[in-house]
């Protein structure tokens, strides 16, 4: 018996040794990250961690937030979170021996005429009543599997790292319902000012019916001029519902992505209010920054730990697994005396696998399989980040551009339709010249507006490529129990 200890602390020891591949990150370099852009860009990265308060616009900043603590679809990432933490939890209560206990209490009654027959001295024959007997049982087990192979560690291994993704893929989700509810935001203000466009172009229009009609009257111009303007005003009005109901969805979308019924944020957005404006420049960093800041990167590389990890469980498997399990019991028919004799026993098993088929092994290249197929998934990952970033870029530059151009286009387009709109009260120019200066104001007017929000939407895009709208310093985790 002195060597049992000895054994035990042998067997411990050898718990010590983990199969599998042990994970490790890879750098940069390692993942073929470029060192720069291959577009100009602000190498300084800055601070995005509430990006939407830079278009200095607090309702739309009051949108965001709300949708932060509102969005189901965030809700139901939060959801995935917690259980991601139970399942840790419950991954790492196998690295402890399982301890339960019973107790018991029995009585024995006689049957209905049972009883001791007695022969006394004197030859008489007689029964005795039977009496009930009490007994009392307590009783305690515990099993332990000693983890010699490191099934149990690589297991809670791949369960943490399946929880701290599961906080990068909640993150990510926060981040898409950010961008999304500032994109519509961003549409619904432009629709409003294409509304105004329409709806000043309309009144325009009018003028120029009624112009038209005087002109007729007076003999100066047949009625095709009359008829001209009248198809150009209905065209005009056209527009007008189309333009509505985007807005309408727009506006829709955004109550939606902030927990409320569709037509809830009809009032607080009513009024018309300009396109926000961001900063001209975004400070963007290298491209290894993403791999650091992206909560879909993050999210990706911690998938890649987990299958890693799973390679060492099923492999694990493959060897002999060891069990010790003991009692401790008591049996008494008084229960003041119950713990005064307490047997026990500690046993020892072990079990190994002879023939399967080779579903192990299979089960072994199935989970390298699936770290391969992560470690493709990780890097697919790293490619779409930068793509999404030099595409951002490159949209804020032109729509940068752009914006530059159609405001010069605007104002030679405005000079043109005001002389021509003279010139045809005048006489001196036809309805036909008249109608197409207006078509190209109408025109380079909405092109404005398409082109500032076009700037917005892709600086609100860059934004979110660069991982904006949360906290890379920390790994998001899940909020604290409710039991």
């Amino acid at each position: 018996m002195a060597r049992t200890p000895f054994l035990l602390l042998g067997l411990m020891t050898m718990t010590a040794c983990s199969v599998g591949p042990d994970y490790r990150p890879k750098s940069a370099a390692e993942l073929g990250v470029p060192d720069t852009w291959s577009v100009t860009a602000e190498t300084e990265a800055e601070d995005l961690n509430r990006w939407w308060t830079r278009f200095d616009d607090p309702l739309l900043s009051q949108l965001v937030e709300q949708a932060a603590r509102a969005n189901l679809d965030i809700a139901q990432a939060i959801a995935r979170l917690r259980q991601a933490r139970e399942a840790l939890v419950a991954s790492r209560a196998d690295l402890f021996p399982s301890l339960s206990g019973s107790a018991g209490y029995n009585r024995t009654e006689p049957v209905r005429g049972g009883g001791a027959t007695v022969t006394l001295p004197d030859g008489t024959v007689t029964t005795t009543g039977g009496q009930g007997r009490d007994s009392f049982s307590a009783g305690l087990d515990a099993s332990y599997q000693l983890d010699l192979f490191g099934e149990v560690r690589r297991s809670v291994e791949a369960s943490r790292a399946q929880y701290e993704a599961s906080g990068f893929d909640y993150a990510t989700v926060l981040l898409s319902v950010q961008g999304e509810v500032a994109r519509n935001y961003v549409l619904a203000r432009a629709y409003q000012a294409q509304l105004d466009n329409a709806r000043a172009s309309l009144a325009i229009q009018d003028d120029n019916l009624e112009i038209a009609g005087f002109r007729v009257q007076a003999g100066l111009v047949s009625s095709v001029d009359q008829e001209q303007a009248r198809a150009s005003r209905a065209q005009s009005a056209a527009n007008i519902p189309q333009i509505e109901q985007q807005y309408n969805a727009a506006v829709s979308r955004i109550a939606v992505l902030t927990g409320q019924a569709p037509g809830a944020l009809k009032p607080a957005l009513a009024e018309a209010r300009p396109i926000p404006t961001g900063p001209q420049a975004v400070g963007i960093g290298i491209p290894a920054d993403l791999l650091r800041r992206r909560p879909d990167i993050r999210a990706a590389e911690r998938a890649l730990a987990a299958a890693t990890a799973q390679i060492g469980v099923s492999k694990a498997q493959l060897f002999p697994r060891l069990t010790i399990s003991g009692s401790l019991d008591a049996n008494s028919s008084d229960f003041n005396s119950l713990f005064d004799t307490i047997t026990g026993g500690l046993f020892a098993g072990i079990s190994q696998t002879i023939f399967n088929a080779g579903r192990l092994s299979a089960q072994v290249r199935s989970s390298r399989a699936a770290a391969d197929g992560a470690f493709a998934a990780y890097r697919s990952a790293i490619l779409t980040a930068l793509e999404d970033t030099e595409n951002a870029s490159v949209a804020l530059r032109a729509a940068t551009q752009r914006e530059a151009l159609f405001a010069i286009a605007y104002d030679a387009a405005l000079n043109s339709a005001l002389l021509a709109r003279s010139q045809y009260r005048s006489g001196l120019t036809d309805f036909t010249t008249l109608n197409t200066q207006e078509a190209a104001l109408v025109s380079a007017r909405n092109g404005l507006v398409q082109a500032r929000a076009d700037k917005a939407a892709a600086l609100i895009a860059l934004y979110a490529a660069l991982g904006g709208g949360w906290d890379a310093s920390v790994t998001p985790t899940a909020p604290p129990r409710d039991d």
